[in-house]
Protein backbone atom coordinates (compact mmCIF):
# COMPACT_ATOMS: atom_id res chain seq x y z
CA UNK A 1 0.00 0.00 0.00
CA UNK A 2 1.26 3.35 -0.65
CA UNK A 3 2.24 5.90 1.72
CA UNK A 4 0.61 8.77 2.35
CA UNK A 5 2.18 11.75 1.05
CA UNK A 6 2.56 14.78 2.92
CA UNK A 7 0.06 17.66 2.52
CA UNK A 8 2.51 20.73 0.94
CA UNK A 9 1.87 24.04 2.32
CA UNK A 10 -0.01 26.90 0.41
CA UNK A 11 2.75 29.08 -1.21
CA UNK A 12 2.33 32.72 -0.57
CA UNK A 13 0.86 33.02 -4.09
CA UNK A 14 -1.86 30.99 -2.72
CA UNK A 15 -2.27 32.99 0.53
CA UNK A 16 -2.40 36.24 -1.93
CA UNK A 17 -5.16 34.89 -4.28
CA UNK A 18 -7.17 33.73 -1.22
CA UNK A 19 -6.78 37.42 0.22
CA UNK A 20 -8.06 39.10 -2.70
CA UNK A 21 -10.84 36.53 -3.02
CA UNK A 22 -12.07 37.72 0.35
CA UNK A 23 -11.66 40.85 -0.22
CA UNK A 24 -13.44 40.88 -3.26
CA UNK A 25 -16.22 39.01 -1.71
CA UNK A 26 -16.65 41.75 1.04
CA UNK A 27 -16.13 44.81 -1.57
CA UNK A 28 -19.08 42.50 -3.21
CA UNK A 29 -20.97 42.07 -0.06
CA UNK A 30 -20.75 45.56 0.61
CA UNK A 31 -21.78 47.13 -2.43
CA UNK A 32 -24.51 45.14 -3.22
CA UNK A 33 -25.98 43.91 -0.27
CA UNK A 34 -25.97 44.67 2.98
CA UNK A 35 -23.60 47.84 4.67
CA UNK A 36 -23.20 47.83 8.46
CA UNK A 37 -24.03 51.79 9.96
CA UNK A 38 -23.68 52.93 13.57
CA UNK A 39 -26.40 55.84 14.55
CA UNK A 40 -24.05 59.17 15.68
CA UNK A 41 -26.95 61.07 16.92
CA UNK A 42 -30.15 61.72 18.69
CA UNK A 43 -32.06 63.07 15.00
CA UNK A 44 -34.27 59.27 14.28
CA UNK A 45 -35.02 58.88 18.14
CA UNK A 46 -37.43 57.12 19.19
CA UNK A 47 -36.73 54.83 16.18
CA UNK A 48 -32.81 54.91 16.24
CA UNK A 49 -30.52 55.78 19.06
CA UNK A 50 -27.14 57.01 19.66
CA UNK A 51 -25.24 54.11 19.92
CA UNK A 52 -27.79 51.75 17.73
CA UNK A 53 -25.12 49.66 14.78
CA UNK A 54 -27.82 48.49 12.06
CA UNK A 55 -27.81 46.97 8.20
CA UNK A 56 -28.62 48.90 5.40
CA UNK A 57 -30.23 46.79 2.46
CA UNK A 58 -28.30 48.20 -0.62
CA UNK A 59 -30.43 46.37 -3.53
CA UNK A 60 -33.86 48.03 -2.25
CA UNK A 61 -33.65 51.01 -4.63
CA UNK A 62 -31.01 49.41 -6.99
CA UNK A 63 -27.71 50.94 -7.49
CA UNK A 64 -25.96 54.06 -8.08
CA UNK A 65 -21.88 55.54 -7.65
CA UNK A 66 -22.84 56.28 -3.73
CA UNK A 67 -23.64 52.64 -3.15
CA UNK A 68 -20.22 51.52 -3.60
CA UNK A 69 -17.36 52.12 -1.22
CA UNK A 70 -16.31 55.72 -1.37
CA UNK A 71 -19.02 56.79 -4.09
CA UNK A 72 -16.70 54.99 -6.39
CA UNK A 73 -17.55 56.52 -9.86
CA UNK A 74 -18.04 53.31 -11.93
CA UNK A 75 -22.10 53.90 -12.71
CA UNK A 76 -24.10 56.51 -14.28
CA UNK A 77 -27.76 56.91 -13.06
CA UNK A 78 -29.18 54.31 -10.90
CA UNK A 79 -29.30 50.97 -11.87
CA UNK A 80 -32.08 48.60 -11.31
CA UNK A 81 -33.58 51.85 -9.14
CA UNK A 82 -37.02 50.92 -7.32
CA UNK A 83 -39.20 53.67 -5.49
CA UNK A 84 -38.43 53.60 -1.94
CA UNK A 85 -42.20 53.71 -0.14
CA UNK A 86 -43.69 56.61 2.41
CA UNK A 87 -42.38 55.95 5.59
CA UNK A 88 -38.90 53.54 4.71
CA UNK A 89 -35.73 54.56 7.20
CA UNK A 90 -32.90 55.28 4.35
CA UNK A 91 -29.68 56.48 4.67
CA UNK A 92 -28.19 58.98 1.95
CA UNK A 93 -25.48 60.54 1.07
CA UNK A 94 -25.61 64.29 1.72
CA UNK A 95 -26.79 66.33 -0.75
CA UNK A 96 -24.40 69.27 -1.00
CA UNK A 97 -21.35 67.09 -0.41
CA UNK A 98 -22.00 63.86 -1.76
CA UNK A 99 -20.16 62.59 0.98
CA UNK A 100 -21.66 62.31 4.06
CA UNK A 101 -23.97 59.82 5.42
CA UNK A 102 -27.25 60.61 6.15
CA UNK A 103 -30.47 58.65 8.00
CA UNK A 104 -33.92 60.06 7.90
CA UNK A 105 -37.15 59.03 7.53
CA UNK A 106 -38.61 59.45 3.56
CA UNK A 107 -41.88 60.92 3.79
CA UNK A 108 -42.42 62.88 0.31
CA UNK A 109 -42.23 61.32 -3.23
CA UNK A 110 -41.70 62.95 -5.86
CA UNK A 111 -44.92 64.42 -6.96
CA UNK A 112 -46.28 64.81 -3.03
CA UNK A 113 -46.66 68.07 -1.62
CA UNK A 114 -45.70 68.24 2.05
CA UNK A 115 -46.44 70.74 4.64
CA UNK A 116 -46.22 71.81 8.52
CA UNK A 117 -48.34 73.70 10.83
CA UNK A 118 -47.54 73.70 14.64
CA UNK A 119 -45.80 70.81 14.20
CA UNK A 120 -48.35 68.68 11.70
CA UNK A 121 -47.57 67.08 9.02
CA UNK A 122 -49.72 67.17 5.65
CA UNK A 123 -49.34 65.44 2.62
CA UNK A 124 -51.15 66.31 -0.05
CA UNK A 125 -53.03 68.34 1.94
CA UNK A 126 -54.15 65.74 3.95
CA UNK A 127 -53.42 66.00 7.61
CA UNK A 128 -51.21 62.86 9.09
CA UNK A 129 -53.73 61.64 12.27
CA UNK A 130 -51.28 60.82 15.46
CA UNK A 131 -52.24 59.28 18.13
CA UNK A 132 -50.72 60.72 21.82
CA UNK A 133 -48.38 58.09 23.71
CA UNK A 134 -47.13 58.24 26.75
CA UNK A 135 -44.48 61.25 27.11
CA UNK A 136 -41.12 59.82 26.16
CA UNK A 137 -37.35 60.28 28.49
CA UNK A 138 -34.74 62.05 26.68
CA UNK A 139 -32.44 61.91 29.68
CA UNK A 140 -33.30 60.40 33.12
CA UNK A 141 -33.86 62.80 36.03
CA UNK A 142 -30.74 63.69 37.57
CA UNK A 143 -28.61 63.20 34.62
CA UNK A 144 -26.43 65.90 32.41
CA UNK A 145 -26.57 68.33 35.34
CA UNK A 146 -30.15 69.03 35.23
CA UNK A 147 -30.42 69.06 38.97
CA UNK A 148 -32.74 66.28 39.34
CA UNK A 149 -35.64 66.62 36.72
CA UNK A 150 -35.43 64.66 33.74
CA UNK A 151 -35.70 65.63 30.11
CA UNK A 152 -39.15 64.76 28.43
CA UNK A 153 -40.80 64.73 24.93
CA UNK A 154 -44.34 64.88 23.77
CA UNK A 155 -44.61 61.05 22.00
CA UNK A 156 -46.81 60.18 19.33
CA UNK A 157 -47.81 57.48 16.66
CA UNK A 158 -48.34 58.91 12.92
CA UNK A 159 -50.19 56.46 10.74
CA UNK A 160 -50.65 57.37 7.30
CA UNK A 161 -54.21 57.02 6.14
CA UNK A 162 -54.17 54.22 3.33
CA UNK A 163 -54.27 55.82 0.47
CA UNK A 164 -50.64 57.46 1.01
CA UNK A 165 -49.07 54.13 1.87
CA UNK A 166 -50.34 53.33 5.41
CA UNK A 167 -47.10 53.99 6.95
CA UNK A 168 -46.99 53.90 10.94
CA UNK A 169 -44.08 54.97 13.18
CA UNK A 170 -43.31 57.28 16.09
CA UNK A 171 -42.39 60.74 16.70
CA UNK A 172 -40.82 63.35 19.56
CA UNK A 173 -41.94 66.71 19.52
CA UNK A 174 -40.05 68.42 22.20
CA UNK A 175 -41.02 72.37 22.00
CA UNK A 176 -43.92 74.21 20.85
CA UNK A 177 -43.08 76.88 18.06
CA UNK A 178 -39.75 75.66 17.21
CA UNK A 179 -37.83 76.42 13.56
CA UNK A 180 -39.04 73.65 12.19
CA UNK A 181 -43.03 73.76 13.32
CA UNK A 182 -44.18 75.51 10.32
CA UNK A 183 -43.16 75.02 6.46
CA UNK A 184 -45.50 76.17 3.31
CA UNK A 185 -46.09 73.52 1.09
CA UNK A 186 -43.61 72.44 -0.98
CA UNK A 187 -44.20 70.10 -4.14
CA UNK A 188 -41.63 67.42 -4.35
CA UNK A 189 -39.38 67.53 -7.87
CA UNK A 190 -39.26 64.53 -10.09
CA UNK A 191 -36.64 61.85 -9.00
CA UNK A 192 -36.51 63.72 -5.29
CA UNK A 193 -37.56 62.90 -2.01
CA UNK A 194 -39.02 65.13 0.93
CA UNK A 195 -36.88 63.55 4.56
CA UNK A 196 -37.80 63.81 7.87
CA UNK A 197 -36.13 62.93 11.43
CA UNK A 198 -38.53 60.97 14.01
CA UNK A 199 -37.30 63.56 16.26
CA UNK A 200 -38.88 66.41 15.02
CA UNK A 201 -37.29 69.81 17.16
CA UNK A 202 -33.67 67.75 16.49
CA UNK A 203 -33.18 67.22 13.20
CA UNK A 204 -31.60 68.43 10.36
CA UNK A 205 -33.43 67.51 7.34
CA UNK A 206 -35.56 68.76 4.71
CA UNK A 207 -37.41 71.24 5.84
CA UNK A 208 -34.00 73.27 5.83
CA UNK A 209 -32.19 74.04 2.43
CA UNK A 210 -29.30 74.55 4.31
CA UNK A 211 -29.13 71.44 5.96
CA UNK A 212 -30.54 68.10 4.25
CA UNK A 213 -32.90 70.02 1.51
CA UNK A 214 -34.48 67.68 -1.10
CA UNK A 215 -32.61 64.16 -1.54
CA UNK A 216 -32.05 63.78 -5.00
CA UNK A 217 -32.77 59.68 -6.59
CA UNK A 218 -29.50 59.05 -7.23
CA UNK A 219 -28.25 60.01 -3.33
CA UNK A 220 -29.89 56.99 -1.79
CA UNK A 221 -27.48 54.15 -0.22
CA UNK A 222 -29.94 52.34 0.80
CA UNK A 223 -33.04 51.34 3.29
CA UNK A 224 -32.34 50.06 7.05
CA UNK A 225 -33.61 47.32 7.45
CA UNK A 226 -32.15 45.52 10.45
CA UNK A 227 -30.48 46.94 14.29
CA UNK A 228 -28.15 44.09 14.99
CA UNK A 229 -26.22 45.80 18.15
CA UNK A 230 -26.90 48.81 20.34
CA UNK A 231 -24.62 50.29 23.05
CA UNK A 232 -24.84 52.64 25.55
CA UNK A 233 -23.95 55.93 23.64
CA UNK A 234 -21.27 56.65 26.06
CA UNK A 235 -19.66 53.10 24.89
CA UNK A 236 -17.27 52.39 22.35
CA UNK A 237 -17.29 49.03 19.94
CA UNK A 238 -13.89 48.03 21.17
CA UNK A 239 -14.26 48.80 24.67
CA UNK A 240 -15.28 45.27 25.59
CA UNK A 241 -15.16 45.41 29.38
CA UNK A 242 -18.20 47.24 29.26
CA UNK A 243 -20.48 45.39 27.13
CA UNK A 244 -22.15 43.43 30.27
CA UNK A 245 -23.80 46.82 31.49
CA UNK A 246 -23.84 48.67 28.29
CA UNK A 247 -25.40 46.25 25.38
CA UNK A 248 -28.88 46.96 24.94
CA UNK A 249 -30.25 43.99 24.98
CA UNK A 250 -33.95 44.41 24.49
CA UNK A 251 -32.72 46.10 21.04
CA UNK A 252 -30.72 43.21 19.58
CA UNK A 253 -32.42 41.69 16.55
CA UNK A 254 -34.96 44.18 16.01
CA UNK A 255 -36.30 45.53 12.42
CA UNK A 256 -36.15 48.71 11.65
CA UNK A 257 -39.89 50.42 11.75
Amino acid sequence: MAAARQARPHGWGETVRLMLLALLVAFAVRSFLFQPFTIPSGSMIPSLWVGDYLFVNKFAYGYSRHSLPFSLPLLRGRVFAREPRRGDVAVFKLPRDGRTDFIKRIIGLPGDVIALQKGRLYINGTQIPRLRLEPFALAPAGGGGGGGVGLWAQHFRESHPTALGGARYRVLDSASDSPGDDMAPVRVPPAHYFVLGDNRDNSSDSRFAAGVGLVPQDHLVGRASVLFFSFDADTRFWQIWKYPQAIRWQRLLRRVE
